[in-house]
C-alpha cells in the first residue's frame, strides 16, 4: 500500500515479546480458515497494529492474527472499546495511516461509538471491524448470539463513519476491506466499518483464496486538485488584498503544507490566525497573528481547508449565546478546500454557511503549492509597486504578533506564584523542560497556554488540539504509539475531568511501554461547565457559589499518581507548589528517555 508522506514518526521493527517463540511465530504457513483470509487481506493492506478489546464474535480473527498471522499485525489489548477506537484515532492523526480496531459484535460496537464519531469529525482514517452473527441462525449460540447481533450491524453508526459494509462470502472479505481502506484514506478521510461474520471466520476453505488483485484493489485514488481557472481567480483576489490573512485548520494534515504556507504568507504578506485542528503554521513566527484583532482589520480571508468558518471569525457571549462577525463589512472572503465534499445529512459538524466570494473545491495537499506558484508569479509581475505595501501590513502584523505575546506574558507573570499552580505556570514549567528534548504535544493545550509559551517549530510537534471530554487519554496513547521507537519524548497535558472517564487507559500505557509523559492538568473540576454555571450564575443573577454543584472532582480528590503506579508508572504527586513543578517533570521526563516507559506527574491547577 501507498500511505501518505509523513515527516512524522519512523516506525522500528515489532519486538520479539508477544510469544515465547518470537514474532511472526505461525503453526502453519497456509490459510486454513476464513479468518485466515482475513489476516492475509489485513496484512496486504499494510495495517501494523490492532486496537481491541476482547470478544468471542471475533474470537476465529483473533486467533488467526496471534498464530496464523504471527505477531505481522501486533495487536494493542484495551480496557474499553472507545479507548480502541480513541488509541486508533490518534495514531492515524500523528502518522497519515490507517489503524485497525476490532469491536466485539453490535455490543462491542456500541461501547465504541463515541470514539467512532470523534474520529469522524476529526477526519482519520480508522478501519473499524467488528465481529457479528453468525449470520447463519443455525450457528447461534442460544441467547447471547441472538441479544449481540442485529440485521445489518453497521446503521449503529452508519451517520458518522464514510461507509460500511459486511462481506457474505469469504471471497468477498479481499473486496470488501480494499474498498474499505480506500475509502478511510481518501480525503477528506474517516473511519470505516466493515462487520466480519462469526460463521465466515469460523468456515474452514475448502480451496485457496487468490489475493493476487488485492494490491490494485485497495490503491487509494490520486487527490482532488483544483480547477485551474478558478485557482488562479483565487491567486489573484488574495494578491490584489492590501491586509489579507490565512485562516487554516486541516491543510497540516499534509507536512508539507506546514512550510508551504509558510513561504505563502511570506510571500504576500498574509497573516494567519491558526484553529489548531492541525499544527498548520509555527506560533512563534511573527505573521502568526492568532489571539490578535488582525482579523478585523483583513480586507480579504483566505480559509484553507476548514470546516467551521464561524469559530475562528465571530465573537460569542456565551451567556446570551449572541454572536458577531469580526470580519468588516465588505471583507473578501476566500475558500479553498473540500466544501462539501462527504459532507453528513446527519452530524452538524460543518457548522454555519458563511457568505463567500469564491470557494474552490480541491485538496490543499494539491492545491496549495500551486498556489503558491501562481502568487509568486503575480508578486513577481507586481515589481516595486507593491512591495512597499506589502512589507506595511507585514510589519503591521509583525506588531500584532509582539503586542499579543507580550500581553501573554503579563498576564503569566501576573499569576505566576498562585498556589495551586496557575495554567500559564503549568505550560512555562513543563516546557522548560521538554524543549531540551525532541518533543511531541498530544492533544490537549492547558487551555491553550502551551500555543503561548512553546515552540512549534515542526509539523510533527502537535497533530492537533484535543476534542471533547473523555478524548484525550486515548487519542494520547495512540501518539505515543505512533512515536514509539522514534526517541521522541511525548507529552500529554492532561485534564483531570478526561482521564477519569478513561482511568483504565493508564494500563494500556504500561502493557506496551510507550513512552508518554503525562503532567495532569488537575483542577479537581470539570470545569469548562463549571464556568458555563457561573457565566449563568451572573446572567441570571444566581449564587456563582454555588456554581460549583455536580461539577467538583474532590471530596474524595482522586490520587492519579497512586492511580498511575497502581499500573505499573513511575508516578509522582500531587504537587501544588510551582515551585517543585519542574523539577518533578524533569525527573518524569528523564525515566520516560531512560527506559521508554510512561511517567506520570500530578500538578493541582488553578481552574484556568
Amino acid at each position: 500500500m501507498t500511505h501518505a508522506e509523513t515527516d512524522g514518526p519512523k516506525h522500528p521493527a515489532s519486538e520479539e515479546q508477544h510469544h515465547p517463540r518470537g514474532a511472526n511465530f505461525a503453526p502453519y504457513d497456509d490459510p486454513q480458515w476464513g479468518s485466515d483470509v482475513m489476516v492475509d487481506v489485513l496484512r496486504g493492506l499494510g495495517l501494523r497494529y490492532v486496537a481491541l478489546n476482547p470478544g468471542s464474535s471475533f474470537r476465529g480473527l483473533h486467533d488467526s492474527l496471534v498464530n496464523y498471522g504471527g505477531d505481522d499485525i501486533e495487536m494493542i489489548e484495551c480496557p474499553h472499546e472507545k479507548i480502541a477506537v480513541a488509541l486508533a484515532h490518534g495514531y492515524a492523526k500523528a502518522t497519515g495511516e490507517p489503524m485497525a480496531v476490532l469491536l466485539h459484535d453490535l455490543v462491542g460496537l456500541l461501547q465504541g461509538t463515541m470514539g467512532v464519531y470523534y474520529s469522524y469529525i476529526d477526519r482519520t482514517p480508522v478501519v473499524v471491524l467488528g465481529g457479528s452473527g453468525p449470520a447463519e441462525h443455525d450457528r447461534r449460540r442460544p441467547n447471547i448470539d441472538w441479544i449481540h447481533s442485529a440485521n445489518v450491524q453497521g446503521e449503529a453508526v452508519r451517520a458518522y463513519t464514510k461507509w460500511d459494509h459486511e462481506p457474505r462470502s469469504v471471497a468477498s472479505v479481499q473486496t470488501v476491506l480494499a474498498r474499505a481502506y480506500r475509502i478511510a484514506m481518501e480525503e477528506p478521510r474517516g473511519p470505516v466499518y466493515v462487520a466480519l461474520d462469526a460463521g465466515l471466520q469460523e468456515t474452514a476453505l475448502t480451496e485457496p483464496v487468490p489475493l493476487d488483485d488485492l494490491p490494485r484493489l485497495a490503491a487509494v485514488p490520486t487527490r482532488l486538485a483544483p480547477e485551474p481557472g478558478a485557482l488562479s481567480e483565487l491567486a489573484t483576489a488574495l494578491c490584489a488584498a492590501r491586509r489579507p490573512v490565512i485562516v487554516p485548520a486541516y491543510s497540516g494534515r499534509d507536512p508539507q503544507s506546514f512550510t508551504t504556507l509558510v513561504e505563502l504568507a511570506e510571500l504576500v504578506g498574509a497573516g494567519v490566525v491558526e484553529t489548531h485542528w492541525r499544527l498548520n503554521f509555527p506560533n512563534r513566527h511573527p505573521l502568526n497573528v492568532t489571539g490578535s484583532s488582525a482579523l478585523e482589520e483583513a480586507d480579504c480571508v483566505l480559509f484553507l481547508d476548514v470546516k467551521d468558518m464561524g469559530k475562528p471569525t465571530q465573537k460569542l457571549e456565551s451567556a446570551t449565546r449572541t454572536i458577531q462577525s469580526k470580519l468588516a463589512p465588505g471583507t473578501t472572503v476566500l475558500d479553498l478546500g473540500f466544501n462539501d465534499v462527504g459532507i453528513s445529512s446527519w452530524s452538524e459538524d460543518y457548522a454555519e454557511l458563511l457568505p463567500t466570494d469564491l470557494q474552490v473545491t480541491a485538496d490543499t495537499a494539491v492545491a496549495l503549492p500551486l498556489l503558491l506558484e501562481l502568487c509568486r508569479e503575480l508578486v513577481t509581475a507586481d515589481g516595486e509597486n507593491r512591495a512597499a505595501e506589502r512589507q506595511q501590513w507585514r510589519d503591521a502584523l509583525t506588531t500584532h504578533h509582539d503586542e499579543t505575546w507580550e500581553g501573554w506574558r503579563r498576564k503569566a507573570a501576573a499569576v505566576r506564584d498562585q498556589s495551586p499552580v496557575s495554567t500559564a505556570r503549568l505550560a512555562e514549567e513543563v516546557w522548560e523542560v521538554v524543549r531540551d528534548y525532541d518533543w511531541v504535544l498530544t492533544a490537549g493545550t492547558a487551555a491553550e497556554w502551551a500555543l503561548r509559551t512553546w515552540d512549534f517549530d515542526a509539523a510533527y510537534r502537535h497533530p492537533g488540539k484535543q476534542l471533547g471530554t473523555a478524548t484525550q487519554i486515548g487519542i494520547s496513547l495512540g501518539v505515543a504509539l505512533a512515536h514509539k521507537g522514534t526517541g521522541r519524548l511525548v507529552v500529554d497535558l492532561q485534564p483531570d475531568g478526561d482521564l477519569m472517564f478513561d482511568a483504565g487507559a493508564l494500563w494500556v500505557a504500561s502493557r506496551y511501554e510507550l513512552p508518554l509523559l503525562v503532567v495532569m492538568f488537575n483542577n479537581r473540576a470539570y470545569y469548562n461547565d463549571w464556568e458555563h454555571q457561573e457565566r449563568l450564575a451572573r446572567h441570571r443573577g444566581t449564587p456563582r457559589e454555588r456554581a460549583h454543584i455536580g461539577m467538583a472532582i474532590d471530596t474524595p480528590a482522586p490520587d492519579f499518581a497512586a492511580l498511575a503506579r497502581s499500573f505499573g508508572w513511575w508516578a509522582e504527586g500531587p504537587i501544588s507548589d510551582p515551585d517543585a513543578v519542574q523539577e518533578a517533570v524533569r525527573r518524569a521526563a528523564e525515566h520516560v528517555q531512560r527506559t521508554g516507559t510512561p511517567a506520570l506527574v500530578d500538578v493541582i491547577c488553578q481552574p484556568k
